[in-house]
């Protein structure tokens, strides 16, 4: 049995109490010692002494230990109480702090100039403004309303509540104005982002300390005026660590890769939070393969991450499709208990979805003791992805049931999923009752989504009337939408006329030239395909390589049309001839040359077509992957006309399922059959 050494056999004095309070590393070692204080003379101000000690401990459960032995006490000493409110309002739950105050109050003792400052601090920390300003009336009656560090907490307060004007009245009326104070007030301002009337008080100041710097320099990288960030940091006569941290956050959020990873490089000391930006950094600006090399080296360095930690790389690993990465992460998580909340939950979820395993994704999800409405909606949009309509629908009825109320972002997502399996009454149902039903007014992007519905399902003319009667202008996607719909139903008057109509909406748009070029090619009419691949050169724009990536042993591997550059190609084009000549023989197959958007021989279409990125990527993984593994491949652009027709083949001839995650969903292949049901 554990026990707290040298027990005594005479009362213990103050100093002995401390002493062996810091032999305590357990509750029951407190307990003893308690047990002790109480047994030989249960002194009030043994007792006291102990509870003080107790509440300052970084072990939590001693907190809740000091607070049964001060409600056992009938005269607490102010420090006690001091002590208490100051370890409550630093922790978790600061909002208990106020009962305790109000309890001083009520029977003593009488709160002093150290009690006021964390009051008002848990009154900020739990967002009680009200009780704040109360507080502030017991300020003035206590006499306490010249103290500096009293009144630098109460200029907090009301800053943080945006009545900036009652903390500038504190303010100007303070005669001994501290640093503290002077910083209080910056604070506010910056968090209004009032950076102008910040940057005036900054000026104002005699002495300056590191927070003022930091605040400042927060303040100006999250507005986004990094070069006046960067400028204070450059004159600050000494840096901390969120000196640092604030400058590398201002150049994440302006999306400055370089530069931030510049800067990483130049800090003398990198603590989680530097790492944690550097990682979301890469997975936000698109380089997840930087996010995981860095993750390796903030391992390396002996870093612990933290909940942000793994949600960075998540994302990382869903942009990716990388599934093997997010199973070993999720085994991270589980092995360094990271706590799976709502965020990492979600995030989880996420990575499931986009790396194709919507059944894993469904089992996190499942798992979630809380889930809030971004939870939802990465489900609800995840079975739209995978063309899950009904178990898109039964989600949203359960959402509504667990009384979580639908948003803007739930609507796109069922509309995605009625767009996708072509569900056209439904979708027409879901818009008009938006407003009636949900109080939610449809944007922009709702009525894109029912416009892509409309024009899958070849109903152009009244996708065309949509556009010209919705409340606002259709943005480009909407538009882009109706143009896709012109492609796959033929129709060359209305694709040639929003076809050009996107072209001067967006100049810079590869993907609005290729669109129109093949609709002018599928319509023979090379001289104006020609003409459209013309303009494109004269205007500078590159069309944006097809690429398909596949994850093998872990290892991530990149193909782009007719790619030679792999080390093992020769086998990968061998296996790719194998391919060709099994389905020729086997199922008759002939290339679909209708789309290949040039005027050549036929047998020059059929090798464009045969080169395919994702062909490519699944010749590997025929040739490397178990058989009983399912082929996963990432492409960035969506799946032609042949390459679906030859990837049902292949999932048919040689009996492999295989997922393909494009620009706009998913396709499960299996028995030679698509989940899309060739809507797509």
């Amino acid at each position: 049995m554990s026990r707290t050494p040298n027990p005594l056999r005479n009362p213990p004095s103050n100093p002995e109490i401390h002493s062996l309070f810091n032999s305590c590393k357990t509750l029951l070692h407190l307990k003893q010692l308690h047990a002790q204080i109480i047994t030989h003379n249960n002194s009030p101000f043994q007792l006291s002494s102990l509870a003080t000690l107790s509440a300052l401990s970084p072990i939590p459960a001693f907190l809740a230990y000091a607070k049964t032995i001060f409600h056992h006490l009938s005269s607490p000493p102010p420090s006690l109480c001091n002590s208490l409110i100051r370890a409550l309002c630093s922790g978790n739950t600061p909002f208990e702090a106020l009962p305790l105050f109000h309890t001083m109050l009520q029977r003593g003792p009488k709160p002093d100039h150290m009690t006021y400052p964390f009051v008002i601090k848990a009154c900020n920390e739990s967002s009680m403004i009200g009780f704040g300003i109360s507080v502030h009336t017991h300020v003035v009656k206590s006499g306490f309303e010249c103290d500096s560090y009293v009144v630098s907490s109460l200029i907090r307060l009301y800053a943080n509540g945006k009545d900036l004007g009652a903390a500038k009245k504190l303010f100007d009326v303070c005669s001994e104005r501290d640093v503290a104070s002077w910083n209080a007030m910056i604070d506010g301002y910056v968090k209004r982002g009032e950076m102008g009337t910040a940057r005036m008080v900054f000026d104002r100041m005699v002495c300056r300390d590191v927070i003022s710097w930091n605040t400042m320099i927060n303040g100006y990288a999250i507005v986004g005026r990094i070069e006046e960030s960067k400028k204070l940091f450059d004159e600050m006569p000494e840096r901390s660590q969120v000196s640092w941290n604030s400058i590398l956050a201002g150049f994440v959020k302006c999306g400055n890769v370089e530069d931030a990873f510049g800067l990483f490089s130049e800090m003398p000391c990198r603590d989680v939070w530097s790492w944690n930006s550097m990682l979301a950094c890469y997975a936000q600006c698109g380089k997840p393969n930087e996010a995981l090399a860095l993750f390796d080296q903030m391992r390396a360095a002996g870093v612990k991450p933290t909940e942000a930690t793994v949600v960075s790389l998540l994302s990382a690993c869903a942009h990716l499709g990388a599934l093997d990465k997010g199973l070993y992460l999720h085994t991270y998580i589980n092995d360094n208990k990271i706590e799976v909340n709502s965020i990492v939950g979600t995030a989880l979820a996420d990575m499931y979805v986009k790396c194709g395993s919507i059944s894993l994704a469904t089992q996190v999800f499942s798992a979630m003791k809380w889930k809030d409405v971004l939870a939802w909606n990465t489900m609800i949009a995840g079975m739209a992805m995978h063309g899950h309509v009904k178990e898109a629908q039964q989600l949203f009825k359960e959402m509504k049931e667990a009384g979580v109320r639908p948003n803007d972002i739930t609507f796109v997502a069922m509309l995605s999923a009625c767009s996708h399996a072509g569900m056209v009454d439904e979708g027409r149902k879901l818009l008009d009752c938006m407003s009636s039903s949900y109080g939610i007014e449809p944007k922009v992007e709702h009525y894109g989504c029912v416009i892509d519905l409309l024009a899958r399902a070849g109903l152009l003319e009244e996708a065309m009337e949509l556009t010209e009667t919705m409340p606002m202008e259709p943005n480009p996607n909407a538009l882009g939408a109706l143009l896709g719909g012109c492609r796959i139903h033929g129709n060359f008057e209305l694709g040639e006329m929003v076809g050009k109509r996107l072209i001067n909406l967006q100049p810079c748009h590869s993907g609005r030239y290729i669109l129109l070029s093949n609709i002018y090619a599928a319509a023979k009419k090379w001289d104006d395909a020609r003409k459209v691949r013309n303009l494109m050169k004269v205007n500078g724009i590159s069309k944006v390589p097809g690429m398909s990536a596949i994850e093998l042993k872990g290892m991530l591997h990149q193909f782009v049309s007719g790619d030679r550059s792999h080390p093992e190609s020769n086998r990968i084009y061998g296996k790719l001839n194998e391919i060709y000549s099994k389905l020729k023989s086997v199922t008759g197959y002939s290339a679909d040359t209708g789309h290949v958007i040039v005027d050549v021989e036929e047998e020059d279409k059929e090798h464009a077509l045969a080169v395919h990125s994702e062909k490519l990527a699944i010749a590997y993984g025929l040739l490397d992957l178990d058989p009983k593994v399912a082929i996963r491949i990432v492409k960035n652009l969506r799946v032609c006309r042949d390459c679906h027709h030859v990837t049902k083949l292949i999932s048919k001839v040689y009996g492999r399922e295989i997922i393909v995650r494009d620009r706009n969903r998913f396709h499960h292949f299996k028995d030679g059959e698509c989940s899309c049901l060739d809507f797509w």
